[in-house]
């Protein structure tokens, strides 16, 4: 069992070379479909399995089209890794899809349509209790002279 400095250094090298293949080595005109980027690798604690987290913009089917090509580019991609780091076996791949970007995204246009429509339409509930705060400090006021 390797340690979790170990584990994090190796998934971070498996990203990096991953990446540079991406951009140079995987000839597939599939996974040129969308583009695509690495955003995460998790290697398991004896280092045997690696997911690889992809991101890809593009429309649905060029995102589909570019699964596919990577999943069949996955020998490939082992078998360079295996030159390219030096570990005693080389871990089997696996691309999984990373939609976390997207879901920030759908959050903070909700969260800005939610902020847009309470400038548009503020709430009779928040003027009164604008209101009632003027009167506490007016109340106060009074009290101190």
């Amino acid at each position: 069992m390797a340690t979790d400095r170990r584990v994090s250094r190796v998934a971070a090298l498996i990203q990096r070379e991953v990446s540079q293949m991406l951009l140079s080595g995987i000839k597939d005109d599939r996974v040129g479909a969308g583009m695509v980027s690495v955003t995460d690798v998790d290697v398991s604690g004896d280092l045997q399995h690696a997911k690889i987290f992809v991101s890809i913009y593009g429309t649905p089917e060029a995102k589909v089209e570019t699964m596919a090509g990577l999943k069949a580019a996955t020998g490939y991609v082992r078998r360079e890794l295996g030159h390219r780091v030096r570990l005693r076996r080389t871990p089997e791949v696996v691309f999984v899809e990373d939609k976390s970007l997207e879901r920030g995204d759908r959050i903070l246009s909700l969260l800005n349509r939610i902020e847009q429509e309470r400038r548009d339409h503020p709430l009779p509930e928040e003027n009164d209790r604008h209101d009632r705060k003027d009167n506490i400090v007016s109340v106060e006021e009074e009290e101190e002279t």
